[in-house]
């Protein structure tokens, strides 16, 4: 089995791809296509093989994907590009991915999505039922490219297999995620609430993802059990929230809170930190 992962140099991917290469079994071979050769020797150093191309390049994704068996589409534009770089390697190039695979023969194709999606709150978690309704202060290019990404590769004909992780607020193992969101979480009410997942939880779920042999629908949350306020973040960041935050109410107290029921059901998935505090407390933040 050879697994093809693209954004192997993001957060999440250069977390994810040690973790694939050290359990790969007997016969197993990870793949990460990387921008440059230099990029790909830490991967190459752990035994993982270097496919040297860019995602928009629809050349270099059909040698990419040639021979494998699955793909994990980690790859995102988000924070600080312009909205047509979010739309042409969110939506465009993740698509053309799925059509290489497709043409490739790759039997499973596991795409790497956000709660953002899922746009305003519901008046209690988001689940993987509900549809996307635009609005709330996250929504922009990102989520709207990713909602479009998921819906053109499940209408994707053929035999491939297409599953969907939906993520939180990525963090963990030394990500300056937490720290960089404190810009935003200045103009937060003290109660409002952030849906986080561990970068070893988002590990798991993608490896259930890719591994489990049937799932129930194809697209599963991976979220810890404990959203946390603004106070805690600012607590976590190892500072105090300003005094104006006090007066500030939240408008929609369930936008972006996830239910990881589903993939807990499902596929037995179990929060190794159930909370950003229990993280701390390993010494993982």
């Amino acid at each position: 089995m050879i697994t093809l992962v693209t954004g192997a140099t993001g957060q999440v991917g250069r977390r994810f791809v040690p973790r694939l290469v050290q359990q790969a079994q007997a016969g197993e071979r990870v793949r990460v296509l990387v921008r440059d050769a230099a990029r790909g020797e830490p991967f190459a150093a752990l035994g993982a093989e270097v496919a040297v191309g860019d995602l928009r390049d629809e050349e270099a994704l059909g040698k990419a994907v040639a021979g494998a068996d699955a793909v994990v589409n980690v790859a995102a534009a988000f924070r600080g590009v312009p909205d047509e770089e979010a739309w042409a390697v969110n939506r465009d190039a993740a698509v053309a991915l799925g059509r290489a695979a497709l043409s490739a023969g790759v039997r499973r194709f596991v795409q790497v999505s956000t709660g953002n999606v899922y746009g305003s709150g519901r008046g209690r978690p988001l689940t993987e039922d509900d549809e996307s309704r635009p609005g709330g202060e996250m929504w922009g290019a990102y989520p709207e490219s990713k909602a479009a990404a998921e819906r053109e590769l499940l209408a994707l004909a053929g035999g491939m297999e297409v599953r969907i992780g939906r993520l939180p607020f990525v963090y963990g193992e030394g990500d300056p995620h937490i720290a960089n969101a404190m810009p935003w979480a200045a103009r937060w009410a003290l109660a409002q609430r952030l849906q986080m997942a561990h970068h070893a939880d988002v590990g798991q779920g993608l490896m259930r993802l890719l591994y489990a042999p049937a799932v129930n629908g194809p697209v599963y949350n991976i979220a810890d059990d404990a959203p946390v306020t603004t106070v805690e973040l600012y607590r976590l960041a190892g500072a105090e929230p300003p005094e104006e935050l006090s007066d500030r109410s939240d408008r929609d107290p369930w936008y972006g809170i996830m239910s990881n029921r589903k993939i807990r059901r499902d596929l037995g998935f179990r929060p190794i930190y159930p909370s950003a505090w229990t993280a701390r407390d390993a010494g993982v933040l």
